[in-house]
């Protein structure tokens, strides 16, 4: 992207803001608050945008409140940038390969303030955690660095699905077989479901079928969702998921709920995009 005539470098654009260098850098790097440009010489230019930003963090700051909620009020009534999804994938990416936690919440706060949550999961976590993935299964990144984004970005959606038990809409239960470790695909789904008016009791991963069994007796859900990465766990648990299935509906969804498998368990999968599984969940209730 090309900057527009009215960009400044980081000295002059400090001087105007009234901000030092440093801490624009600092605000820059744990939140996303700035998000420059490229001059065709390569340098980083700020725009109109990234001051407007700059004035209400600092309007914020002024209330009392702290920087990471300052950010997040700035970010809320910025207007979205140029190249957004597109962009925010790279800097999610930069910010996994470099550790950088409060870069990643900044990522996420920006896009879930300019963007639906369903989109945000969607078109930037999931993808980017799926390369993550690959570049770790080609030697590319470290088995830390994948193991860092997964949990930093597992606590952030386990933080939006505060209260999504609560309401009156229909209950869904989510769950992941024994031996299943792997859940963040399956917190995102129940987020969308949410988002329809259901009501979710996650009990997530490593999860004994008996346990699902006895939480079904007591809340008496409409749907129960399996999900599971591995097709041979999911096998495992054949004939425990067929009995569950003739008290309470379920569902297969999950890399491993192949149509082979599901076909032979003569049981249901989720086989479409996080989104689209989640409104023909909630069109059937």
């Amino acid at each position: 992207m090309h900057a527009d005539t009215g960009a400044l470098r980081i000295g002059e654009f400090a001087r105007r803001v009234g901000v030092s260098p440093e801490l624009l850098r600092a605000w820059e790097r744990r939140y996303g608050l700035l998000q420059p440009v490229r001059s065709d010489g390569g340098f980083r230019l700020y725009t109109a945008e990234d001051a407007e930003r700059v004035a209400q963090m600092r309007r914020a700051l002024d209330e009392g409140l702290s920087a990471a909620e300052a950010a997040r009020q700035a970010l809320a009534h910025a207007r979205p940038q140029e190249g957004g999804l597109d962009d925010a994938r790279d800097r999610l990416t930069a910010a996994i390969r470099t550790y950088d936690e409060p870069g990643i919440q900044g990522v996420l706060d920006a896009a879930l303030a300019h963007f639906a949550l369903e989109t945000v999961l969607e078109e930037l976590v999931l993808p980017v955690l799926r390369e993550v993935g690959s570049a770790w299964e080609r030697g590319e990144l470290e088995i830390a660095q994948e193991h860092f984004a997964i949990n930093v970005v597992r606590e952030r959606l386990l933080a939006l699905s505060r209260h999504w038990g609560r309401g009156g809409g229909p209950l869904a239960i989510l769950a992941c077989p024994p031996g299943e470790r792997h859940d963040l695909g399956l917190i995102a789904f129940g987020l969308v479901l949410r988002s329809h008016g259901w009501r979710i009791l996650f009990l997530g991963a490593d999860t004994p079928l008996e346990t699902v069994a006895s939480a079904a007796a007591a809340t008496e859900p409409k749907l129960i969702v399996i999900a599971g990465t591995d097709e041979a766990t999911l096998a495992a648990e054949g004939r425990g998921l067929q009995q569950l299935a003739r008290s309470v509906p379920l569902v297969l969804s999950g890399a491993g709920a192949t149509e082979e498998l599901s076909r032979k368990l003569r049981l249901e999968r989720l086989d479409s995009g996080l989104i689209a599984a989640a409104s023909l969940v909630a069109s059937r209730a």
